[in-house]
């Protein structure tokens, strides 16, 4: 759920990467989830594989937008350099109120509009590192579940005799019984 409304936010804003690692993110939860009902291990270690790549992906959205190690917040990566847009939260924060003035004056940009953000009660960079630090949280309960989870298949593959079930008794067991005995019929 957390993933999906990631997404939304991610559509709302044309945030084209993020909306990539998202819809991989999904795909991939559902997967585990498959694995995880359908008694599968490898879906669920390539879950698990995942959630390494998206702490580390989060960790890079909060980097971006905390403008760590040369990245900034204002460049056109997330979106590919195909278009300047920005976060959705940007314009539409929590207390944030939007206010555009025309450019009609100027040649070419007649349906263009100037917008300024004033009186945000939280920048929005820090509303995308909240939702980046929620996901890493998430990721890494998945992580420690999966693992639990693939422990768990895995013993009890070992525990299986798949020729004589559950059987303590040895694999090539001989009855010690007649077997005049094992067909006898029992009457209540």
């Amino acid at each position: 759920l957390a993933a999906l409304e990631r997404q939304v936010f991610d559509f709302l804003g044309y945030q084209w990467a993020p909306i990539l690692a998202n819809f991989l993110h999904i795909i991939i939860v559902i997967l585990g989830l498959f694995g995880t009902i359908q008694y599968r291990p490898r879906y669920i270690v390539v879950y698990a594989i995942w959630t390494a790549v998206w702490v580390t992906w989060n960790i890079f959205i909060i980097c971006f937008y905390l403008e760590v190690g040369g990245l900034s917040k204002d460049s056109e990566l997330l979106t590919f350099n195909i278009s300047r847009h920005q976060s959705w939260w940007s314009e539409n924060g929590p207390g944030c109120v939007r206010k555009e003035a025309s450019m009609s004056g100027i040649k070419g940009l007649d349906n263009h509009s100037y917008v300024s953000v004033i009186g945000c009660a939280l920048e929005y960079r820090y509303i995308e590192v909240m939702h980046s630090s929620f996901q890493i949280l998430i990721a890494l309960v998945g992580f420690v579940y999966a693992c639990y989870v693939v422990s768990v298949f895995t013993e009890e593959e070992d525990s299986f005799d798949f020729i004589g079930g559950f059987d303590p008794f040895p694999l090539y067991h001989v009855n010690e019984k007649p077997t005049n005995l094992l067909f006898k019929q029992t009457y209540l």
